[in-house]
């Protein structure tokens, strides 16, 4: 449905605004560079408008004259010159402003074209509400969409000179120096906020990746559990485990509670009050959890604004990106892992969040002499690779003679910072990661020390 075939006269436009932009433009070309990275031709509700705006912007990209008779002249020569003649023209530029107030004016035109499309999709969502055929959630994602799609380009940035920005970067230094500002959130794993340059930076996404049961999964979600407790909101969005799975990973890593116990709710004595403790804990603390499965990019955007507005997060954790689903069925796999990845790139710029999503790794490295990751190995869409600000590759090191296992994070990708590898400990028993108070091993493949029976202190 257009704007134009609802009830005209509760259409929200200033037809003084839509006069007063192009009035101005016909008079003073400069004034374009006020208005030219807020309006569209589709922004002004009068048509005929419209065709004058693009027809300036025309001539201006041109560097010719955008004066009454040349604008007249290249809407006839395009055969766009309906309802429009010098009369007419004449008219609109007696309605010439100052380039700042054309500014504000452009402003109005955007905002009334964004109720108008508001309008539009809510029709069509009462549209979607009735039609036949549809599931619940493909009506939800038909909706979604179509609120989604309204949107209205304003405020494009323009280039900045270095100049400008020199003692702004002078002052940013300074304050780093004397640690007035930290520069990121910490991840609370040490080796990996030195890779990181301080730590989580917001617009940033960072790839998670490795094969199964290699602990993606538990170490994303102990950042999580990490940033909450130093107060900095977190949510993780999980397509493969519910939501008590994970509430039971968390209790044994927060707790000190062994997983197994928690899951069959054999608590040892000593474990009791360390359960209520948790919980006391975990009612304060601004993590939230997510397992809808098949989530599409749509899905995915939603939550993070909701999340973001609702609750302030800085961190989003997407477990993990082949399993997300897509709207573009009819497309190949890697082009809709190459959508959803870029859209998570976008996702995090837009909100100021950083974006951890978790990826598989292909099985052929399973093949391959050692056993270590590349990035070659992301799984289904190279787009995973280029869009990344930060690849964290996981593979499983040595097995150290306690039964404790010995997890080589390998940046092979990291565009603020250096690339190479930091050892963490990951204690499977309670879902708990740190850093490793030994190296990583350079044994040969097959020399690892195989895992010891987990014995735990009743004391511990």
């Amino acid at each position: 449905m257009h704007p134009h075939d609802l009830d005209v006269s509760v259409l929200p436009w200033s037809p003084e605004s839509e006069s007063a932009v192009l009035g101005a433009l016909m008079l003073n070309p400069a004034v374009w560079d006020a208005v030219g990275d807020i309006l569209e031709p589709k922004h002004f509700f009068a048509q005929a408008n419209g065709r004058i705006f693009a027809a300036i912007g025309a001539l201006v990209v041109a560097g010719k004259p955008c004066d009454l008779v040349s604008v007249l002249a290249h809407l006839q020569a395009n055969g766009q010159a309906e309802d429009v003649d010098l009369v007419s023209l004449n008219e609109i530029a007696q309605m010439a402003l100052s380039v700042g107030s054309a500014r504000r004016y452009a402003e109005v035109i955007a905002e009334r074209a964004l109720m108008r499309g508001l309008m539009e999709a809510a029709n069509d969502v009462r549209d979607i509400a009735v039609e036949p055929g549809l599931t619940v959630g493909e009506r939800l994602d038909k909706a979604q969409a179509k609120l989604q799609g309204v949107a209205i380009n304003r405020g494009a940035q323009l280039p900045v000179p270095v100049g400008d920005m020199a003692l702004e970067l002078s002052q940013r230094v300074e304050s780093l120096h004397r640690g007035d500002i930290e520069p990121g959130i910490s991840t609370g794993i040490p080796s990996i906020n030195k890779r990181l340059n301080g730590g989580f930076r917001p617009g940033k996404l960072i790839i998670l990746a490795a094969r199964p049961a290699v602990g993606k999964s538990s170490l994303a979600m102990q950042f999580c559990v990490n940033l909450a407790q130093s107060g900095h909101g977190a949510a993780f969005l999980s397509q493969e485990m519910p939501k008590a799975d994970l509430m039971d990973r968390i209790g044994s890593n927060v707790g000190q509670i062994l997983l197994d116990n928690i899951v069959t709710g054999n608590l040892r004595d000593c474990e009791w009050p360390r359960l209520t403790e948790a919980v006391d804990r975990l009612r304060q603390l601004p993590l939230y959890l997510d397992d809808q499965p098949a989530l599409t990019l749509t899905d995915i955007s939603a939550k993070a604004r909701a999340l973001v507005r609702q609750h302030g997060i800085k961190l989003l954790v997407l477990d993990y990106i082949q399993l997300c689903g897509s709207r573009k069925t009819q497309e190949k796999r890697h082009h809709q892992i190459e959508e959803i990845s870029r859209g998570l790139k976008t996702l995090a710029k837009q909100l100021g969040i950083t974006v951890l999503a978790l990826s598989q790794l292909s099985r052929g490295l399973e093949a391959r002499i050692g056993g270590k990751p590349q990035l070659s190995d992301l799984k289904e869409s190279g787009a995973i690779e280029e869009d990344a600000d930060v690849v964290m590759l996981l593979s499983l090191n040595h097995i150290n003679e306690f039964g404790g296992k010995v997890i080589e994070a390998d940046f092979a990708k990291n565009r603020q910072g250096r690339i190479g590898s930091a050892a963490l400990a990951f204690d499977g028993g309670f879902q708990h990661w740190t850093d490793s108070g030994e190296p990583l091993a350079r044994a040969s493949p097959g020399k690892a020390r195989s895992a010891a029976a987990y014995a735990p202190s009743e004391e511990f």
